[in-house]
């Protein structure tokens, strides 16, 4: 039943004339921001770290709230049509700065990673390096039931996005297409596993994924940060950084650590620039996370 609400949707929304599906969004991240209480609650603690509120902010702190969500429902309306906007108008909808630093550093030969914060739809990013021959693999938690990750990842494929699910594999898979010469796209600002490196983010420290450094240093891949925000309009503008400086300065461990603190440095200044755009309503931080789960 899920899986066949989630198709059904995706095509009603595919098939709309484009102003109507992104005002339908508009609506439902309105809904949603009134139902969806706890959500709502853990979004307003993420944006009070970025916008460095206090507590007489609560009016900014809603405001910001209430864009999230609606910035949130374009996310999932745009990739519902993904499939079926042409790559030409998707290349045409898309400004890039900072596209040569990823051309050179696949031209090395060693392949790329590029650390993604959940910030607009990074989807929409991996479309466009499809449609410029810089296919992008990426990878993407398990969905229940198993019909709709099938389906995800078919949609994905549409697109020109090769999405490998997390589990005890993935590193493997990865490594494997970087020492072919891929590009490797992580979404790196949640550590689902538990398992990270501590970081200092908005002033507090919590902990990310080791893994677009650990890919890194272990494969010789040129190691960057990117992002794509939504807007204004239809349109999206994309920001590649200059790599970071992967060369060895001391231990495997000591050396992760410098380089997911430099990762978490620059998605602060990534989210600082649309704090609406950041797609996150889990707790990130220790203080926010539920007692038994520490």
């Amino acid at each position: 039943m899920v899986f066949r609400t989630y198709a059904t949707l995706g095509r009603c929304l595919a098939a709309l004339p484009e102003p109507v599906a992104l005002g339908a969004a508009n609506l439902v991240g309105d809904v949603l921001f009134r139902v969806r209480h706890e959500h709502r609650s853990m979004v307003s603690n993420n944006l009070r770290r970025v916008l460095d509120a206090g507590a007489g902010d609560e009016a900014i702190i809603e405001r910001w709230a209430r864009q999230s969500f609606r910035a949130y429902a374009r996310y999932w309306v745009e990739g519902a049509r993904l499939g079926g906007t042409p790559a030409s108008e998707i290349e045409q909808r898309t400004f890039v700065q900072g596209l040569s630093f990823l051309v050179e550093g696949m031209a090395l030969g060693k392949g790329v990673v590029i650390a993604l914060p959940h910030v607009g739809s990074w989807e929409y990013g991996g479309a466009f390096l499809a449609s410029q021959d810089l296919p992008m693999t990426a990878v993407a938690e398990r969905l229940d039931p198993p019909e709709l990750f099938d389906f995800f990842v078919e949609q994905r494929a549409a697109i020109g996005l090769t999405i490998v699910p997390l589990d005890g594999a993935s590193g493997g898979v990865l490594s494997a297409a970087l020492r072919r010469g891929a590009l490797v796209g992580l979404l790196c600002d949640r550590d689902i596993e538990g398992t990270g490196i501590e970081v200092e983010f908005f002033g507090e420290t919590t902990t990310m994924p080791a893994g677009p450094a650990t890919l890194a240093l272990r494969t010789g891949a040129v190691l960057t940060t990117g992002v794509i925000y939504s807007g204004p309009g239809p349109d999206h503008r994309a920001l590649i950084q200059e790599p970071i400086d992967t060369s060895r300065q001391g231990t495997l461990r000591a050396d992760v650590a410098r380089l997911t603190q430099e990762i978490a440095r620059r998605f602060e200044g990534q989210i600082r620039r649309a704090p609406e755009q950041w797609h996150v309503f889990q707790p990130l931080w220790p203080a926010d996370r539920p007692k038994d789960a520490e």
